[in-house]
């Protein structure tokens, strides 16, 4: 498990042993889970938003977006 990405609204959550990505909207208290083809096109997409501007509010703007995926109620993590 690595930690990809921590902010106060968002973190994300890369295991490579399953190639899978899990985001959690921390103020929602949800997340979701990317795994195989999805999870390398959305670690495609992030490498994407942090190069053009790795600031905090330019990546949360961008996981923002994912937001209808975001789903899975977080009750123990």
């Amino acid at each position: 498990m690595n930690i990809v990405y921590n902010s106060e609204n968002y973190y994300v959550v890369e295991y490579p042993q399953e190639r899978g990505y899990e985001v959690v909207d921390k103020h929602a208290s949800r997340g979701t889970f990317f795994q195989g083809d999805v999870a390398e096109k959305f670690r495609a997409s992030m490498v994407g938003a942090f190069g053009e501007d790795p600031s905090a509010e330019h990546v949360d703007e961008f996981l923002a977006d994912f937001g209808g995926l975001i789903n899975f109620p977080m009750t123990i993590h």
